[in-house]
């Protein structure tokens, strides 16, 4: 397993708002697309005709939610909880297909924060999970994918994908995703597959910051400081130190 530490952190306090709309998707005509462009939760697609939902759906929803909200802030323990209670009201569906997405959710986020390792849940799953999510957990692992598999992804993860797959890896194609996850995944992506350029390694850890991210923001510094060090910048690299040093205090 690579991965690049993050501490836990203690804070008891969530993230203020909703949890990003990259986490909380569904799939629509065969592509995994954001929440914010949809007017119903990640699992509307999957309930019954009638105007009030199953309760299954708003406990795995919430608890999705506050699982992606602990873990990007720090907090394993938590998140771990909220995802144990996400997988009970999926698994209370017998639709295996539904807790694949789930498990593919979870290990999104911690590719943004730079915990490179098999998405295991998942991949018990897969023979279950339709070919845009098989196509996403690819995407994650950094394979390279055919250009089928490359039109099943979110379109935010599309200019990754194409760049793992050979071509070229543009900024611009990366930053134009709206939604902050999505673009730390493609840029975490980029990152594992040996093609993120400085400038995409200042957009992570811009936008993991700006978001308040504890955990992918620290993965990120981390990644700037060791560059710093190997470039003999002693001046940056203690900088970042600093940095780092003022994140992991707020715990």
């Amino acid at each position: 397993m690579k991965t690049v530490p993050a501490p836990e952190a203690a804070s008891p306090l969530p993230l203020k708002g909703a949890p990003p709309a990259a986490w909380r998707s569904q799939f629509r005509g065969g592509r995994l697309v954001p929440m914010g462009a949809l007017a119903s939760s990640m699992f509307l697609t999957a309930c019954a005709s009638g105007p009030v939902p199953p309760a299954w759906q708003a406990d795995a929803k919430t608890a999705m939610d506050r699982s992606a909200a602990a873990y990007l802030e720090g907090q394993t323990k938590a998140s771990d909880a909220e995802m144990e209670r996400a997988r009970r009201a999926l698994t209370s569906t017998g639709r295996a297909d539904l807790l694949a997405r789930a498990e593919l959710m979870r290990c999104a986020a911690r590719v943004a924060s730079l915990v490179f390792e098999p998405c295991e849940r998942f991949e018990v799953l897969r023979a279950d999970a339709p070919a845009s999510e098989r196509a996403y957990a690819d995407h994650l692992a950094a394979r390279s994918l055919a250009r089928d598999d490359i039109a099943r992804l979110p379109p935010a993860q599309q200019a990754a994908a194409t760049a793992v797959a050979g071509g070229d890896a543009a900024l611009a194609g990366v930053q134009s995703a709206e939604d902050p996850l999505s673009r730390l995944i493609a840029l975490a992506v980029l990152f594992q597959a040996g093609k993120a350029s400085p400038p995409m390694i200042d957009s992570a850890v811009e936008t993991a910051s700006v978001q308040g991210w504890r955990r992918p923001l620290l993965a990120w510094l981390k990644v700037q400081a060791l560059r710093a060090a190997k470039a003999g910048d002693a001046t940056e690299a203690q900088r970042l130190q600093r940095r780092i040093a003022l994140v992991e205090a707020a715990k």
